[in-house]
């Protein structure tokens, strides 16, 4: 590339100006902090110099004219991101490290728009891969400034050991980068950049868990034998906590208080081995709004950041007046769910795992803070099935090169443990089967023949306080409206036809009725297995329909959960219902559960249970556990260097999208009336977030074929009020000429 003499050296190379106030940040200054900020966070998985690297180079492309003249008021574009990495591969291809190059390349390259595809040594300077971009004609820029060229590129120390690693490792290293630079940008436009820090180190933490649980660990306070074992097994994970980082299992059954041992064991393992935060790693919303407000009791809200789909850190109570500023807490996390920066993460599988898998910088910003971490993988058995091997080499990954430990913590033993390679798990409690025989709270009992419908809503008919669960939304409603037929009062619908908003009241209610023992009022529930997990409810007799056992454990946790009955009044009552068929993801399941039930006597044992998922992974075979071929993709790329960074990120999808959003905004005609005046912002999304129901795309065509939808826009579906109950959601079944008809 040649010195271009266009800029005086009297005008200084710009990397931004701020628009408020006409501020120059100059570009040296951008370049070197941001690289030593690269560096700093990468050294912990020994990525550096390579960092720094990166950082410098990032945006060594606005050292054109081009870029000039354009940050300058030119209305003219220009490639600030390709002269860097091209700059850079052409540097080492020379000292015949190409290798090194391309590392640094896909990420100086990526910066702005997100990693690319590898492509492939055909690719012409058009395409968007990294090998057309390598190929790409930019603007000549001035490589007449000496000081900052890169020094010669060192391999890193991290242990790469096939294509995953190497792509695992990219992606960390360009997490580096992007968060640097957004760090460095903020800070100039912000004049020292958003309000951050104000929490307590680990240290401090763990003090303050440790105050908590001495009330439980004292003599004085130990009564009976389940109470001995929760505190055995405190015990347990302050012991073994002192161990070395790797990867442990902590089998713990519902209500043995495992919750709290998981964060005992994170917070002393933390301190023990320099770990920077505890990442808590849950399946459901539900349960994360449970763990994080224990986990606020104990060590303090302000230490506390939850990052999943519901937290709205960018909208006010409709009551604030729009000009009230965020408190400082508020401030805090708002920015820290970008990066992470947070002592205690509590975040969902969807979060976390789409995070390492992705390639946007948005998401992958936050991934370098991942290394050094207590990861904590809460219910680890609901890892979905079609992602199951790419995520448990992601976790295998982490434990391995970047300083992890991670806990797989369950109720249930779930097999995860033949799928980490070399890394054998230690396990955390040494009574899981003392444990398991105090909390035994329920019978399961199989229902020899199968139900109608008909007969199912008798059945619950003759109980005061029972719950249903049934596999399909649509047998919910028909259970349910023939159940209401019979027993109308206290008798209740939960499913997802239902906005968030009216099933939160719904769930009070019964919550409300369940609690009241001086009256005793009925309550049956007919839902869907929206209950089964991080709902807190406690019935005397559960129903569910055959599925996998460990949809069945889960319902059974709904039964007794209390503890106030013995096991033997306690029944769980598992039905078929006649003429049903499963769904084709369902009946794999079912499958290894009847498998399993013909051979162990006792459904809910933990060697019962460890038994299923071996058999459920058994019968769906390697194929079904990486559906999209993930590490076979990444795999094959090593010999070219060329990493399908794009194409995996658009496809992994822990939960497919399948559905479509309507609303029902009858109640709110506030939300109503600003989606008609045309206003499509993110803040307006999440305020109409609990009046939004998800539906198949074929009962929303239905519905839109009968009339019961309004499209405002191809996105947006409004539900009036008079094709909706509140007590029951949108009708799935045949009612009138108003119904959706199959």
């Amino acid at each position: 590339m040649n010195k271009t003499n266009a800029l005086s050296h009297n005008q200084p190379y710009i990397a931004h100006i701020s628009k408020d106030d006409g501020r120059v940040q100059s570009l040296p200054e951008h370049l070197e902090g941001t690289a030593l900020l690269a560096q700093q966070f990468a050294e912990p998985f020994s990525g550096g110099e390579l960092a720094w690297t990166c950082g410098i180079m990032h945006d060594y492309g606005k050292y054109s004219e081009r870029f000039q003249r354009r940050i300058r008021g030119e209305n003219i574009s220009a490639d600030h991101s390709t002269p860097g990495g091209q700059f850079i591969y052409r540097q080492a291809l020379s000292a015949k490290m190409g290798i090194l190059g391309m590392l640094a390349a896909y990420c100086i390259m990526g910066h702005h728009g997100g990693l690319p595809n590898g492509g492939s040594g055909s690719d012409s300077d058009g395409e968007p891969t990294l090998q057309g971009r390598l190929l790409k004609h930019t603007a000549d820029f001035d490589t007449s400034l000496n000081e900052h060229y890169p020094p010669p590129l060192n391999p890193p120390k991290t242990p790469i050991s096939d294509g995953f690693g190497a792509a695992f490792f990219i992606r960390m290293l360009f997490s580096t980068l992007v968060d640097a630079d957004y760090l460095n940008t903020e800070a100039f436009f912000q004049k020292g950049g958003h309000t951050r820090g104000g929490f307590s180190d680990i240290a401090e933490l763990e003090k303050g868990l440790l105050a908590h649980i001495e009330t439980f660990l004292r003599a004085d306070n130990a009564h009976g034998s389940l109470n001995d074992l929760r505190n055995a097994l405190l015990r347990n994970c302050l012991s073994v906590a002192e161990n070395d980082s790797g990867l442990f299992t902590l089998t713990a059954p519902t209500g043995s208080g495992k919750t709290i041992a998981s964060l005992t064991f994170a917070l002393r393992h933390a301190v023990r081995h320099g770990k920077r935060r505890i990442i808590y790693i849950v399946p459901y919303n539900t349960i994360i709004e449970q763990n994080a407000a224990e986990f606020e009791k104990i060590v303090g809200k302000e230490n506390v950041l939850q990052h999943h789909s519901n937290i709205q850190f960018d909208s006010k109570d409709e009551s604030d007046n729009e000009n009230t500023p965020y408190s400082e807490e508020e401030n805090r996390k708002r920015y820290s769910t970008e990066n992470w920066d947070y002592p205690i993460i509590v975040t969902s599988n969807v979060q976390f795992f789409e995070s390492l898998f992705a390639a946007k910088p948005g998401k992958c910003r936050r991934l370098h803070n991942i290394a050094d971490s207590v990861l904590i993988f809460d219910e680890a058995q609901m890892i979905p099935i079609p992602y199951l091997k790419p995520c448990t080499r992601a976790i295998q990954e982490l434990v391995q090169n970047y300083g992890c430990t991670a806990v797989l913590a369950t109720a249930t033993q779930s097999a995860l443990d033949n799928y980490f390679g070399s890394l054998q798990p230690k396990e955390i409690t040494e009574n899981a089967d003392d444990l398991y025989r105090v909390l035994q709270r329920t019978t399961l009992s199989v229902v020899l023949d199968s139900l109608t419908e008909e007969s199912l809503a008798a059945r619950l008919a003759e109980n005061e306080r029972v719950l249903c669960i049934v596999n399909t939304r649509k047998s919910a409603q028909r259970v349910f409206t023939q159940l209401n037929e019979i027993e109308p009062e206290g008798t209740f619908h939960l499913s997802t036809t239902m906005c968030p908003e009216h099933r939160s009241r719904i769930l009070n209610e019964i919550r409300d009725r369940l609690t009241d023992d001086k009256q005793k009022p009925p309550c049956r529930v007919v839902s869907t297995s929206l209950v089964e997990a991080g709902v807190n409810l406690d019935f005397p007799t559960v129903y569910r329909e055959e599925a996998g056992l460990d949809s069945i454990i889960q319902a059974a946790g709904r039964c007794n959960r209390e503890n106030n009955r013995s096991p033997e009044e306690s029944i769980v009552y598992i039905f078929t219902v006649e003429g049903r068929r499963a769904g084709i993801a369902q009946q794999a399941n079912i499958d290894a559960y009847k498998q399993i039930a013909r051979r162990y006597q006792d459904l809910s044992a933990p060697e019962t249970i460890y038994a299923y998922f071996e058999q459920l992974f058994y019968n769906k075979g390697d194929a079904a556990l990486d559906q999209k071929n993930v590490l076979p993709r990444f795999n094959q790329g090593l010999s070219a260097f060329s990493f399908p960074f794009r194409a995996v990120a658009e496809e992994f999808r822990l939960i497919e999208q399948t559905t479509q959003d309507i609303y029902m905004l009858s109640s709110r005609f506030d939300l109503e009336q600003r989606l008609r005046n045309g206003e499509r912002s993110r803040e307006l999304f999440r305020a109409i977030g609990p009046y939004t129901i998800s539906l198949y795309k074929s009962d929303v065509n239905a519905l839109r074929e009968l009339g019961q939808l309004e499209l405002l826009d191809e996105d947006v579906r409004l539900m009036p009020g008079i094709f909706y109950d509140e007590d029951f959601g949108v009708s799935l079944l045949p009612k009138g000429g108003n119904a959706i008809i199959f």
